[in-house]
């Protein structure tokens, strides 16, 4: 996997931070269907790639802020096991406001990477079973595909198992 290339899809926070630190990664843009029920899975089928490589950013309130949980399209995000790898007593999902305002990007297009604010992030564990995971690239219809560890680097992500099958 060379370094992309900015005529290879949109420039977005997270391309330009993982630019910036020199990281390797490939740029997928694809026609975004603004009806899809799921934009994650809808990236999979539209990228060819089996939605357990396709990773979703989500965030969530600890009570005392946000944090991000990023985990396959194809499964949940096991709230308790989040609060567990967080050393918090529990946790919900986060208002859309919140997460679009604090990440810089609107829901559906949010990126682990190049967030406004850096914020305790939990990567789940299944996604080291690949060489390469695919995430928001920072717009709908736009995804990165990177290796684990680098998003990990990136994102100073803990691993832990935070997700659960739908």
């Amino acid at each position: 996997m060379g370094r992309s290339r900015p005529g290879d899809g949109p420039s977005t926070p997270a391309t330009v931070a993982l630019d910036r630190a020199g990281v390797p990664y490939v740029r997928h843009a694809y026609a975004h269907d603004p009806a899809a029920s799921s934009y994650g899975l809808e990236a999979a089928a539209a990228l060819g790639v089996q939605p357990a490589r396709v990773f979703k950013t989500l965030l969530v309130d600890t009570g005392r802020g946000l944090a991000v949980g990023i985990v396959a399209v194809d499964g949940q995000l096991d709230l308790k096991a989040m609060a567990a790898a967080l050393s918090v007593k529990s946790v919900t999902m986060a208002q859309r406001a919140d997460a679009e305002r604090s990440s810089g990007y609107v829901l559906g297009g949010i990126s682990p990477v190049g967030q406004r604010r850096s914020l305790p992030t939990v990567l789940d564990d299944t996604a080291y079973g690949f060489p390469t995971i695919y995430v928001s690239g920072g717009r709908r219809g736009f995804d990165i595909e990177l290796s684990p560890v680098d998003l990990e680097t990136q994102t100073r992500a803990t691993r832990a198992r935070i997700g659960r099958p739908s």
